[in-house]
């Protein structure tokens, strides 16, 4: 019987191992295909309001595409507060929302020239 258990001990070590590997090795792979899929998704849209306590900004923008959302006016968190500093109300923007944890999250700002 303690052989029995130490062989299950063993197993469910084995399994755990590789199933780790492999999640890593095609994580890798992943990342480089969400970041293509990324710069395709850039919608546009124009800042309403910028709030750099809260980390959220709200925009007016077109289709997400990626979201499947119509055109509205929202209030977006921001992954990365530093891209609200450049950032101010009336200006033209191109980014990308994701949901994020149940939480639709700007991951990628670029104001439009």
């Amino acid at each position: 019987m303690k052989t029995m258990t130490q062989l299950s001990i063993a197993l469910a070590i084995s399994l755990t191992s590789a199933s780790l590997a492999f999640a890593n090795h095609t994580h890798h792979h992943a990342t480089d295909a969400q970041s293509s899929e990324a710069l395709a998704a850039m919608s546009e849209g124009v800042v309403r309001k910028v709030d750099k306590e809260n980390g959220k900004i709200t925009i007016r923008h077109g289709e997400l595409k990626n979201l499947g959302m119509q055109p509205m006016t929202m209030v977006f968190r921001i992954k990365d507060v530093a891209l609200l500093e450049q950032t101010k109300a009336g200006d033209k923007i191109n980014f990308v929302a994701e949901n994020t944890g149940g939480q639709l999250t700007v991951t990628q700002l670029e104001i439009q020239k």
